[in-house]
């Protein structure tokens, strides 16, 4: 078997991989805002109200959870991209313009990853794929 064989045969697998790890961080970030588990100091004080804090909690959890599982896949993570860019635009880029200066690193790489996958659905270990295989037999 050649490298590209080995590649088409896992591609697909791994870009289910890759949605149940940002979906899993996501929902990890968003449970430390809303619930403090983990409990992290800077968001020991977030307003459930607040834009930054609770609502964009409330989406990382729900929205995290979602894609984990690979339900509603694409518009998740299509909501959740454009969630990150203004994460990234409101809270990071008046700080400076580098990433690497304003600490937006990681907003732009959850940003361009949650494009990935709203473009390129959520592989085959899914309940979306499960449905979509379900209506097709």
């Amino acid at each position: 078997m050649s490298i590209e064989d080995l590649c088409r045969a896992w591609s697909p697998r791994l870009l289910s991989v890759l949605r149940i790890i940002i979906g899993f961080l996501l929902f990890v970030h968003g449970s430390t805002k809303l619930f403090h588990v983990p409990y992290v100091e800077a968001f020991a004080h977030v307003q459930l109200t607040s834009l930054g804090g609770g609502i964009a909690g409330m989406l990382e959890f729900a929205g995290g959870a979602l894609l984990l599982i690979g339900l509603f896949s694409r518009i998740t993570a299509f909501i959740l991209s454009g969630e990150m860019a203004f994460a990234y635009f409101l809270v990071h880029a008046p700080q400076g313009f580098f990433p690497e200066v304003n600490g937006g690193g990681l907003a732009v790489t959850y940003c361009f990853a949650l494009l990935y996958l709203a473009a390129a659905g959520p592989g085959p270990w899914s309940i979306d794929s499960a449905i979509r295989s379900s209506r097709h037999s």
